[in-house]
């Protein structure tokens, strides 16, 4: 998957564009609900991620978690979150190491943690089981 490629499946299945806050050709996906990140796309060498290789790699940041991280890391083309929070973030090549749809998987991951919670309601009229004698 490419940068472009990226882009335009995130704007069809999530209905968000890419933010440019850096005012760089690194982007960001937020929730349009509650404004959080669930992506980050940047460009970057490949010794910066400990690959020996020279010159630049395209990579995306999802959010997957620390129980989803050993599973995810073993596959092709994902590495330990850079520029994250290593225990709950990953890195995602888009050089053709790791296929499209693992990507894909990914992305609705990171979307499903970082969306707006939903919580129980309550009503009034419910007995607490404190309140059961």
């Amino acid at each position: 998957m490419t940068r472009a490629e990226l882009i335009k499946h995130v704007s069809d299945r999530y209905s968000t564009e890419a933010e440019y806050p850096w005012m760089d050709e690194n982007f960001i996906f937020r929730h349009c609900d509650n404004r959080k990140w669930f992506a980050v796309a940047m460009r970057i060498q490949y010794f910066k991620l400990g690959i020996a290789k020279d010159g630049y790699v395209d990579i995306v940041d999802v959010k997957c978690g620390p129980l989803l991280m050993g599973a995810y890391r073993a596959k092709p083309g994902i590495l330990p979150g850079y520029h994250m929070n290593k225990d709950n973030w990953i890195t995602v090549l888009l050089d053709g190491t790791a296929e499209d749809s693992l990507i894909k998987e990914l992305l609705q991951i990171s979307y499903d943690m970082t969306g707006k919670k939903i919580r129980a309601k309550r009503y009034k009229d419910e007995e607490s089981p404190e309140t059961v004698r």
